[in-house]
């Protein structure tokens, strides 16, 4: 694709990434047949190739409007269209410097504005998040439907290991996961805790800073990315951390974007380069550790009968992170059987903050994504982040668990 961007732009870092990335991009439509809202709105400028032309006018000099922001708005950025891109075109990127150029030009107002407002200053703040939650499923009766069924009672979190083995990792608390599913990080813990792994989380870190970075808030979440590098730091730099663990596939993301969010940063480049290198989904850890895990996983499926569940992928895990069926084997020796899930490729409609922001959408790619998972006789429906899992359980017909649990339940528990 031929470019010439515009002066406000082009001799930036931002402006040299966008033009790297537009011109990969060959016309093909490949994307839109994996694009969740091209599918259901079938509007080119509601698909990746379509919103690849609405960012390269702008950054070409043609003046954003607010149905260039619209469009943009609608894009889950699943980044599903990047794993059937043939160029390798980074969509996630390019759609993150766009937003910002559009959100500089088009400024919200009213109702918008207050509400992703709220959302940047009140989602990240863990404490807040969850005395607000706490209230929220006291008065639950009195509730609309539709925000009680986002407000969902927590299952415990049972025993955390107390740290006893030489090697150590450190987890990521998060923002929303500790009051909404305190049981994944402990569960993540008692699984590394049996195969001789410590797992610690550091006073001070907290959100990943995905939430306010894709509100356009990009410095606050390169600010929160520069405090959960702080708190890390000590323990990296006394050599006693194997990796940074991250049970949420959407902030796994993000933690594993640090090099390139704070590459400009001369006090930080190397320090995020370091985090983002270190930086582990649970499913990575537990599967480089599999051997250990092995005979007790073999002695659990043949003394009790395999459990149909079924698997949702987020996009987060299988498109942003690009780990694809290293889940999915591990339940498979845990002696669970999966059921085969259509269209596994496409969004569920969590997507960060989406389901608050794009309701309509998201219910529809929700309610489709329910009926795939629950059409083939599954008794349980698992996950590996949290903004799906609670999403999903909103108006799902069966449990919905992240996945660590079952692995935690099948080695810690007696037969």
């Amino acid at each position: 694709m031929q470019t010439h961007l515009a002066d406000f732009i082009r001799d930036t870092p931002e402006g040299r990434e966008a033009e790297d990335i537009l011109r990969k991009c060959v016309h093909c439509g490949f994307c839109t047949a994996t694009c969740p809202t091209y599918q259901l709105l079938g509007d080119e400028l509601d698909g990746p190739r379509g919103r690849i032309y609405l960012i390269k006018q702008v950054l070409e000099g043609q003046p954003a409007t607010e149905k260039t922001r619209l469009h943009l708005d609608r894009c889950l950025t699943c980044r599903a269209c990047e794993t059937t891109c043939p160029s390798g075109v980074e969509y996630g990127r390019l759609a993150d410097i766009g937003r910002h150029v559009v959100e500089q030009q088009v400024p919200r107002t009213g109702a918008d504005r207050l509400m992703r407002m709220a959302l940047r200053e009140f989602v990240p703040r863990s404490g807040l998040f969850g005395a607000a939650l706490a209230v929220g499923r006291w008065v639950r009766p009195l509730l609309p439907r539709g925000l009680a069924a986002k407000v969902l009672h927590a299952p415990p979190a049972g025993v955390w290991p107390a740290p006893r083995h030489a090697r150590r990792m450190i987890v990521l608390a998060g923002c929303v996961q500790p009051a909404m599913r305190p049981v994944i990080n402990a569960a993540a813990a008692r699984v590394l805790d049996r195969i001789g792994i410590s797992l610690v989380e550091q006073q001070g870190a907290g959100c990943c800073g995905a939430v306010k970075f894709h509100l356009q808030d990009q410095d606050g979440g390169r600010d929160d990315a520069r405090r959960n590098i702080d708190a890390w730091w000590p323990a990296i730099a006394a050599g006693g951390v194997e990796a940074i663990v991250v049970t949420a596939s959407g902030c796994g993301v993000q933690v594993k974007d640090y090099g390139h969010l704070l590459k400009a940063d001369p006090d930080y480049a190397v320090k995020a380069a370091r985090v983002a290198e270190l930086a582990r989904d649970v499913a990575e850890v537990v599967s480089a550790e599999a051997d250990k895990l092995k005979v007790v996983l073999a002695v659990r499926s043949v003394t009790r009968p395999p459990r149909r569940i079924a698997f949702h992928a987020p996009c987060s895990l299988q498109h942003g992170q690009r780990i694809r069926g290293t889940v999915e084997e591990l339940l498979t020796a845990a002696g669970f059987e999966l059921v085969p899930v259509r269209d596994a490729h496409l969004c569920c409609g969590s997507a960060g903050t989406y389901s608050l922001l794009q309701p309509e959408l998201a219910r529809r790619l929700r309610d489709e994504k329910l009926s795939a998972l629950q059409e083939g006789g599954s008794e349980c429906i698992v996950s590996a982040n949290v903004g799906c899992i609670e999403h999903l359980s909103s108006a799902a017909a069966l449990p919905i668990r992240h996945w660590i649990e079952l692995i935690d339940e099948n080695v810690t528990k007696p037969t």
